[in-house]
């Protein structure tokens, strides 16, 4: 198992300068393991059926010719697809699983984009980062969500899915790496324990030094989308089991979501707290990291729940439509574009990402 390090890019965060994605020796000497065009190609139709005006190029190698209207000469451009992963759901709370390619719109920054395809496949291949809370207060909590846990990476997964499994508290240890063997993922779940650094349970070691301090939530949010999620292709997802309160982190929530959106990932937050508003923890940090990269937030009361929320979660991955456009901004300037998803129905709530941030120059 590889030991990822986020020593120094914590130390750079906390001298002001955002950090420059890591990377990680044993993928940089390989080509990612899929790319989307061939992830559509190679899924079996799903339950919602398939429809594709375009098959979805890759988007990060994607080119295309473009001629200006005062030159004779062509102009070799590059350009990247957006894709854009949308839950649909009515004012029943039902996923709604009809519409078209003509009932989306699709905006950047207030300017409609031209939606270049279209899929209702489900099946597409879902990379997933378990992050499980192992701080203290979760010690009542822990086996409960051992066993969803475990039941969802038994029975939610599928062929050609990968997943990892993360614990934190006041370290970040990673049990296992991706894998598409439930087995694997099972054993890493079953080796989650509060508080206990995982060099003594068969797992990699705390990768941030220990200073006393507590709950490094957004430190493992960081590390999963930087050092993890980020040298991975297609639909990429967090689902996090804690009661969001952070005692610890070197980075801040804000850098923690802006890792998130940079890798194109999904946080889905299962809260482990009995729900109340408190400034800056909790449900006001599980909302932030939701809402602003198109997950959701399933309060959780009992460790009963927790399969239901494990469930509801697998829905939502399951029952995504597939969106995605060439901007019409064709500027590499790094900056953050807002993405707003329309649908010409009434009383739908949508659920997708918010925005992404454009290559450098």
């Amino acid at each position: 198992m590889r030991l990822t390090s986020l020593a120094a890019g914590i130390l750079t965060l906390a001298i002001g300068a955002y950090p420059v994605a890591s990377t990680i020796a044993s993928r940089a000497a390989a080509a990612p393991r899929r790319a989307f065009a061939a992830a559509q190609e190679e899924a079996p139709p799903g339950p919602m059926g398939t429809t594709r005006d375009d098959v979805p190029p890759q988007a990060d190698q994607d080119q295309t010719q473009r001629q200006l209207p005062e030159s004779s000469q062509p102009l070799q451009v590059a350009t990247t697809v957006v894709n854009v992963f949308a839950t649909v759901r009515d004012h029943h709370n039902e996923i709604v699983t009809d519409l078209t390619k003509d009932d989306f719109k699709i905006y950047e920054d207030g300017v409609e984009q031209k939606v270049s395809y279209f899929s209702k496949e489900v099946n597409l291949p879902i990379t997933l980062a378990l992050l499980m809370d192992t701080s203290y207060s979760m010690h009542n909590t822990l086996v409960a969500e051992q066993d969803a846990a475990s039941r969802f990476v038994r029975e939610v997964l599928r062929k050609k899915d990968e997943a990892l499994v993360m614990t934190f508290d006041t370290d970040i240890n990673l049990l296992a790496d991706f894998s598409e063997d439930p087995s694997v993922l099972d054993r890493a779940i079953r080796r989650a324990t509060i508080n206990v650094d995982a060099s003594g349970i068969g797992g990699t070691g705390g990768t941030i030094p220990s200073q006393g301090g507590g709950t490094d939530l957004y430190d493992a949010v960081y590390l999963a989308c930087n050092d993890e999620l980020a040298h991975e292709a297609g639909r990429k997802a967090i689902v996090l089991l804690t009661d969001a309160e952070d005692t610890g982190s070197k980075v801040s929530l804000g850098q923690a979501v802006e890792a998130a959106q940079r890798s194109d990932s999904v946080i889905h937050v299962i809260l482990i707290i009995d729900p109340r508003e408190t400034e800056g923890y909790g449900p006001g940090v599980a909302m932030r990291m939701t809402s602003d990269t198109g997950g959701r937030v399933i309060n959780v009361r009992h460790g009963n729940d927790l399969e239901k929320a494990f469930d509801e979660i697998s829905t939502e991955l399951r029952s995504q439509y597939v969106l995605g456009y060439y901007p019409l901004n064709p500027k590499h300037d790094g900056t953050f574009r807002r993405i707003k998803v329309d649908v010409h129905r009434p009383d739908m709530k949508i659920l997708a990402r918010k925005g992404y941030y454009a290559p450098g120059s």
